[in-house]
């Protein structure tokens, strides 16, 4: 395990992320929605996600076990700098989804690791949303295109977006409440 933190933790930071992406969707709809448009294409953001995402991959190389790889961890760094590099010169197009597409995936990581072998049933709701979050990513590295129409499908219709931003409110609320009010 690379994650050193607790269960509790972890719920706490995830409900509060959660919280804090979906109740500005729910309180001011029509500027997020105009704003999460903009989002697939916004050159801005992609370079502010590819370079968070490039930090933490780089971090990771840096620290973690690579065993019998343990002689590439400097090539594996500079590769990780020089594909950002790269990412950000040539692949323009979709580069904040496909950025977000890794940060999901990298974040399932220290909430699949703070679950491991956990006995409150409620770190299934961060496993459930953990995996989200990886097939998330998937699609989007692969298919970038695939948020845009997800983006445009749900801010079609007013009554979906307050599902959609009401759903992941509760979500954030039940991690949070679950990790502060179960001790264990």
């Amino acid at each position: 395990m690379i994650y050193t933190l607790s269960l509790k933790t972890v719920g706490i930071a995830t409900g509060i992320f959660l919280l804090l992406l979906h109740i500005p969707a729910l309180l001011q709809r029509d500027t997020t929605r105009a704003w999460l448009r903009q989002f697939p294409r916004s050159k801005t953001w992609g370079a502010i996600l590819l370079a968070f995402a490039t930090v933490w991959v780089f971090l990771l190389a840096m620290k973690m076990d690579l065993g019998e790889f343990a002689r590439l961890r400097l090539p594996i760094m500079g590769f990780v700098v020089i594909s950002a590099i790269l990412s950000w010169k040539f692949l323009d197009e979709f580069l904040a989804v496909r950025s977000l597409g890794v940060l999901a995936l990298l974040a399932a990581n220290p909430i699949l690791d703070a679950c491991y072998l956990q006995p409150p049933a409620w770190r299934l709701l961060l496993v459930v949303l953990a995996y989200i979050w990886i097939l998330c990513g998937l699609f989007w590295v692969g298919m970038p295109y695939l948020l845009r129409d997800q983006i445009a499908w749900i801010s079609a219709s007013t009554q979906r977006w307050n599902i959609a931003a009401l759903a992941g409110a509760l979500v954030g609320l039940a991690i949070l409440g679950c990790s502060v009010i179960y001790d264990f």
